[in-house]
Formats: C-alpha cells, sequence, structure tokens
C-alpha cells in the first residue's frame, strides 16, 4: 500500500499516520493564564528535545488554552500520564469552556510547583516543571497558514515520586507510563516489557 498525503486516498475508514507513528507519549500539560486560571489537557504530540539542558515540546492544534496561557506567563508543567490515571486523563481531555478547571473537572487534586506557578498533578508519578521558550508555527509546505503551533520549553525542575528510584535509577517502566497511539488505541510500558541493549562501543 502507499498513498500520497497530499490527497489522503489511502481507502481506509482512517488516516493511518497516527497509527504508525506510535506510540507517543502524551504530554500532560498544565498551564496558567494571566489571570490565574488553570488548564490541563493532554497532547500526543509531544516528547523530549534535547538533555543539555533539558528541554521538552508538543504541538497544539490551533492556539488552544494551554498554548494562550503559557504564553501568557511564560511557563508550564508536563505531568506523567501512568495507566492508574488513563481514565481521568482522558477527562481532561474535554472541550470545555476557557476558564473552566480541567483539572477539577476530572477530580484531580493540584500540588504546589517548586519553581513555577502552574500546579502539577498531586498524583502524577513525574512531573517536569518548564519555562517557556518559544512558539513556532508548523507551517506546511507551500506556504499558508499554520493548523499547529509547536511549544518549546526548558526543564528547570523535576519531581519524581521516591517509590519509583530503586538502585539510583528511576524505574520508568513500574510508573507503567501510557503512550498514544492511532485511533482510540494506547501503549502501557510495564517491566515485563522492557528490555536493555548496549550501544556499539558503550
Amino acid at each position: 500500500m502507499f498513498y500520497e498525503t497530499a490527497t489522503n486516498a489511502h481507502g481506509l475508514p482512517h488516516d493511518p499516520f497516527k497509527a504508525i507513528v506510535t506510540p507517543r507519549p502524551i504530554g500532560w500539560i498544565t498551564a496558567m493564564s494571566a489571570k490565574g486560571e488553570v488548564n490541563l489537557s493532554p497532547y500526543s504530540f509531544f516528547n523530549a528535545v534535547s538533555e543539555r539542558p533539558p528541554m521538552v515540546a508538543f504541538s497544539s492544534a490551533g492556539k488552544k488554552d494551554a498554548l494562550t496561557f503559557i504564553e501568557e506567563t511564560g511557563e508550564f508543567v508536563c505531568n506523567l500520564a501512568t495507566y492508574d490515571l488513563r481514565e481521568k486523563m482522558n477527562a481532561t481531555s474535554a472541550v470545555l469552556p476557557r476558564g473552566v478547571n480541567e483539572m477539577e473537572h476530572a477530580g484531580l487534586t493540584p500540588a504546589p510547583s517548586r519553581l513555577v506557578k502552574p500546579p502539577r498533578v498531586a498524583d502524577a508519578l513525574a512531573a517536569l516543571e518548564c519555562k517557556w521558550l518559544q512558539t513556532v508555527p508548523l507551517e506546511p509546505l507551500g506556504g499558508g497558514e499554520p493548523s499547529y503551533y509547536l511549544v518549546i520549553g526548558q526543564v528547570i525542575g523535576i519531581h519524581v515520586d521516591d517509590r519509583y528510584v530503586v538502585n539510583g535509577l528511576v524505574d520508568t517502566a513500574a510508573m507503567r507510563p501510557i503512550a498514544r497511539a492511532g485511533y482510540r488505541d494506547y501503549f502501557v510500558a510495564t517491566p515485563e516489557t522492557k528490555f536493555s541493549i548496549t550501544r556499539p562501543g558503550g
């Protein structure tokens, strides 16, 4: 099978693009407006993009509240979405009026951050406190108005639940983080699916 994305004439019920580029980590982003309004929403176009200094990025379809709030205040938090929080994470994806707190809507408890104003999710097993660096409009080939915006932030503080630090290493698999697949599907990392490989020369 082959198809050109300009026409998307794949003949399938749904576009398979997101089923192929998968699994994608979920950026569960907390942002706060200049007025103090809190937004919490999951983004499946998310990842770490730099280690020194640590940076993360997520892509927003349109200028949603999280993007707007981040540009107003210059701060956000990435909360780790895990299997035990999957239903509440999904609840925060609901389309709600601006200013409605998704954290409260989903029955989640906020916890204060150390270095930024937006709260983190108290039950999240890890969280990254970030300062906004820039927003990049993702302009398509041939020009035209962008439909997505890439938000880049530098991680300035990291929270990790001490229960998951084992022998000096963070046991990520034990946290059971979830990742987005295509359609309505997700994957979950578990200790049983974890494996290690040593890179050549290292």
